[in-house]
C-alpha cells in the first residue's frame, strides 16, 4: 500500500501545488492589471503562467522525486530529464518576463512620444534587443543543459582548449552570418531605417516590415514581400522616404500640344487639389519644364504629409487633368500635325494675291516664275 501511496503524495502534491501557486500568482497579476491599467506589464506577464508552472513543478518533482521511490531503475534517468525540463523552462520563462518589461517600457514610451518617426526607431531598436536576449538566454540554456551529462563535462577542458583555434574557423565559416548580425544592430542604433519606414530598394517601393538580425523584409504596394540581407542597407545607397519628416513633394508630368492653357490647367490644378483630402496644403505649382518640336512638358509639384498620401495625390492630379483636357480643351491633348501651316497675312502680302484653287506658298520655297 506504501508503494501505491508515496508516488501518488509526492507525484500529486507537485501538481496541486503548482496549480494552486500558478492560480494564486495568475490572480494577483490580474488584480494589479486592473489596478494599474496605465501599465500592461502585469498583463504581459501572464502570459508566462505556462513556463512559470513548469518551472514550479519540475523544481518540485526533481527534488522530492527521491522520496516517491518509483521506477529505481531509471531513477537517474527520470532526473537527467527534469533537470533538462527545468532549464528549458526556466530559459522560456526567462525571455517572456523580458519581453513582458520590454514591450511595455515600449507602449508607454510611444504613449509619451508623438514623434511617429522616434516611435518607430525604438520600435525597431526593442524588437533586435528582444532577439538579442532571446539568443543569448537560448545558446546558455543549450550549453547549461548539455553541462549535465558527465560527458560533456569531462570533455570540457579538451573543448577549452581548442577554443581559440575552433573561434577562428567558426569566424571565417559564418564570416557572412556574423557581418548581418553587426550590420543588424548597427541598423537598429545607427537609425538607418526603421520598421514602418518607406524605402526603395532597387527600384521597389514598399514599408519594411520587419528586421532581423540577419535579414530585413519589405511589403511592396502589390502585397509582395522582398526579404534581403541586413548587410544590404550598410553596403548600398537606398531611399528611405521616411527619413527625417515624412512629408513629401510629389511630381506630375504631361506631354502637350503647344497650344495647351496653362493658365486654366493652374486654376484647375488647385481646385482638383482643394477637393482631394489627401493634399495637406503646403503647396502647389505648375509650369512649363521642357519642349520638343511636337510637344511641351509640363509639370505639375503637389504635396502631402506622406508617402502614401503623395502617391494618392499624384494619380488623382494626374487622371481628373487629363479628363478635364479631353472634356474642355481637346486641342491641348498631343496630335500629329498633317496640314500645311497657314501663313500670316504679312506673307502672304509679300507673295502676292493667290490665285482660286492655288496653295500658299511655304517660306522655304522659291518664288514661282511666269513659267509655271
Amino acid at each position: 500500500m506504501e508503494n501505491v501511496l508515496r508516488p501518488l503524495i509526492v507525484i500529486g502534491g507537485s501538481v496541486v501545488l503548482t496549480l494552486l501557486i500558478g492560480w494564486a500568482t495568475d490572480l494577483l497579476l490580474r488584480k494589479a492589471d486592473q489596478r494599474h491599467r496605465e501599465t500592461p506589464l502585469w498583463g504581459l506577464l501572464r502570459r508566462g503562467r505556462i513556463p512559470y508552472q513548469l518551472v514550479l513543478c519540475a523544481a518540485m518533482l526533481r527534488g522530492s522525486y527521491d522520496q516517491a521511490k518509483l521506477l529505481e531503475d531509471h531513477k537517474v534517468g527520470i532526473g537527467q530529464a527534469l533537470t533538462l525540463i527545468l532549464v528549458g523552462a526556466t530559459a522560456w520563462l526567462v525571455i517572456r518576463i523580458a519581453a513582458a518589461v520590454v514591450e511595455s517600457t515600449y507602449t508607454r514610451y510611444a504613449r509619451a512620444h508623438h514623434d511617429a518617426a522616434r516611435v518607430r526607431r525604438v520600435r525597431t531598436q526593442v524588437t533586435l534587443i528582444m532577439r538579442v536576449v532571446s539568443a543569448v538566454v537560448g545558446v546558455v540554456a543549450v550549453a547549461a543543459m548539455l553541462l549535465t551529462f558527465p560527458a560533456m563535462r569531462a570533455a570540457g577542458a579538451s573543448l577549452l582548449a581548442s577554443a581559440g583555434i575552433l573561434g577562428i574557423v567558426a569566424g571565417v565559416a559564418a564570416q557572412s552570418t556574423l557581418s548581418n548580425m553587426f550590420a543588424g544592430l548597427q541598423i537598429a542604433f545607427g537609425d538607418m531605417v526603421r520598421i514602418g519606414d518607406t524605402v526603395v530598394v532597387d527600384g521597389e517601393w514598399g514599408t519594411v516590415e520587419e528586421i532581423t538580425l540577419t535579414f530585413l523584409t519589405v511589403r511592396t504596394w502589390d502585397e509582395r514581400r522582398i526579404t534581403m540581407p541586413v548587410s544590404y542597407f550598410t553596403s548600398k545607397p537606398f531611399e528611405n522616404w521616411s527619413r527625417g519628416t515624412p512629408q513629401m513633394t510629389g511630381i506630375v508630368y504631361w506631354h502637350l500640344d503647344h497650344s495647351a492653357p496653362l493658365e486654366p490647367m493652374r486654376e484647375r490644378l488647385r481646385d482638383i487639389l482643394r477637393e482631394c483630402p489627401a493634399w495637406d496644403g503646403r503647396d502647389y505649382g505648375l509650369a512649363v519644364t521642357d519642349s520638343t518640336p511636337n510637344t511641351i512638358q509640363v509639370r505639375a509639384l503637389v504635396t502631402a504629409k506622406d508617402a502614401d498620401d503623395i502617391w494618392t495625390v499624384r494619380v488623382t492630379v494626374r487622371e481628373q487633368m487629363i479628363r478635364w483636357l479631353t472634356e474642355h480643351h481637346p486641342h491641348a491633348l498631343p496630335r500629329v500635325n498633317t496640314a500645311d501651316a497657314a501663313l500670316p497675312t504679312e506673307l502672304r502680302q509679300a507673295n502676292g494675291n493667290l490665285r482660286d484653287g492655288e496653295s500658299p506658298r511655304r517660306a522655304h520655297e522659291p518664288p514661282r516664275t511666269g513659267r509655271g
